[in-house]
């Protein structure tokens, strides 16, 4: 597929940026200032002070002498900067690889894009025409690499060059349009080399000794004969789709249908490279440049679309439209392989493996919250709190067994709750406790089993537990900390509940 990169240069970004906070600006010369060396100097105009003859880095006292109505404004530190990278996230919508341009501007690269909006022309038209709409003057060109798009855009005249005629256009543009420093300029143009056509006559190592190896280096760039990339701003995952709408969506319908589109192309996608996803991200890019969106995740690689279709339906409600959505984008930001098995619910007690049953817990939990729904693994520690542990899917498999040796309680009380004992004897169960202003006589009893702090993670008193069995028939999980005390100040807890 043929490279296509294009750029945006917004000249008067700063003060246009001004003017949409103080629309009575729109008509008036005025200048951003900086104090640099005991001066005030122009760091930017908008185009009614340019065409005074005012340009940044002129003094600001010798911009009044020009025009003394001259109005100036404070320079904001990283103004620039922090415009460009928020215009970079809004052109997202246009490729997945936008990226602001060090030396100014928004960079593009619209390789296999352009035909979603019928063609390079309208590409390009519908991106100045939308830049101006938000209020910001804009220059946008198209070209076959990085630096011919970067100097048609800035001194050249067309909108979009044809593939392969990239050369044509640079032959009579200054050298300035090479992205090379100021002296470098001033030096070609003292030797006479005025177009970049003069420097394609030169040799490439006389060029070199004579202006160093950046002017070859930017030569080559904007010929294409040295490749050149961008850093997109969000590099993009490696599974995503992309829906632009030809007008914005606002009704709940609508986002419905983008969404199973989305879907049915993602999943096509993984079932023919035998993976499923594990988290998703689908997100809408509206036309007043906010970002909405909704996650879901699922408990075991899917690339069922009904399945996730219907994980995403339970979050559509919560995005808002506003004056519509303009592109909708879907990501699997987490991807693994995915196996299809046989689906038997339940057969052979291997339930977890049935792809019935995560969809079912994947609805659960995207109704209800990932909070709710839990499976634990055994983990490798005598303190009972610590035994267990969250498993991350239910394919997990443990990596040691539980401990069998003594039964242990259905729940657990995190932490241990106080209770008050009566009648405690030396290694054996109270007689009776109380719990929440309830007196429990104990009838039946089993233990000790003593359990020692695990002193490498913290230092404490060992425990004696009791499973133990009230006059109602309920079974209790208590403990005693440290050793008996006959004044009968030992310490006494419940830790959980059997079944």
């Amino acid at each position: 597929m043929m490279k296509r990169f294009v750029s945006i240069w917004l000249p008067y970004l700063a003060t246009d940026w001004f003017i949409l906070r103080k629309p009575e600006l729109k008509n008036t010369p005025f200048v951003l200032c900086t104090p640099s060396h005991g001066k005030m100097i122009i760091t930017s105009t908008n185009s009614l002070a340019e065409k005074k003859g005012i340009f940044p880095g002129m003094a600001l006292a010798d911009a009044r002498a020009i025009l003394p109505s001259l109005k100036n404004f404070d320079d904001k530190p990283q103004l620039v900067p922090q415009l460009l990278h928020r215009i970079a996230e809004w052109c997202i919508r246009f490729t997945p690889f936008a990226a602001p341009d060090p030396l100014g501007g928004i960079t593009l690269d619209a390789s296999g894009c352009s035909h979603l909006w019928g063609g390079d022309e309208a590409y390009v038209t519908d991106i100045k025409k939308r830049l101006q709409l938000r209020g910001y003057t804009a220059n946008v060109s198209m070209a076959d690499t990085i630096g011919a798009a970067w100097a048609i855009t800035r001194f050249g005249k067309s909108v979009v060059v044809e593939n392969g005629k990239h050369v044509h256009e640079l032959d009579l543009l200054p050298p300035e349009a090479l992205r090379i420093d100021n002296d470098t300029v001033i030096r070609l143009h003292k030797l006479g080399l005025h177009q970049i056509k003069d420097l394609l006559s030169i040799p490439q190592s006389a060029l070199r000794r004579r202006f160093g190896s950046e002017l070859v280096l930017r030569l080559k760039q904007a010929l294409g004969t040295e490749e050149e990339w961008i850093q997109p701003i969000y590099p993009p995952e490696p599974y995503q789709e992309r829906l632009p709408c030809p007008e914005p969506i606002v009704r709940i319908e609508g986002i419905e249908i983008a969404l199973q589109r989305l879907l049915l192309q993602l999943c096509t996608r993984l079932q023919k490279e035998g993976k499923g996803l594990r988290a998703a991200y689908f997100r809408g890019y509206r036309v007043d440049s906010k970002t909405v969106g909704i996650q879901i995740n699922t408990s075991s690689p899917s690339n069922n679309v009904d399945h996730l279709f219907h994980l995403f339906q339970m979050k559509l409600s919560t995005i808002e439209p506003d004056l519509g959505i303009e592109l909708f984008l879907l990501e699997a930001t987490t991807v693994q392989d995915h196996i299809p098995k046989q689906e038997e619910f339940w057969k052979q007690n291997n339930g977890l493996d049935n792809q019935r049953v995560n969809e079912l817990i994947d609805r659960l939990a995207g109704r209800l919250g990932d909070s709710v729904i839990h499976r634990y693994l055994p983990d490798e520690h005598h303190w009972p709190e610590r035994s267990f542990k969250n498993a991350n899917s239910l394919v997990e498999q443990p990596t040691s067994k539980w401990n069998s040796t003594n039964p242990r309680p259905l729940q657990l009380f995190s932490p241990p709750e106080r209770i008050e004992v009566a009648a405690p004897i030396p290694d054996y169960p109270p007689m009776l406790f109380r719990y929440k202003d309830k007196v429990h006589n104990i009838i039946k009893a089993d233990g000790p089993e003593r359990i020692e702090q695990e002193w490498w993670i913290q230092e404490g008193e060992h425990r004696d537990y009791f499973a133990v069995e009230d006059e109602e028939g309920c079974r209790y999980w208590l403990f005693r900390e440290g050793h008996y005390d006959e004044e009968g100040k030992a310490k006494w807890w419940l830790h959980g509940v059997f079944a």
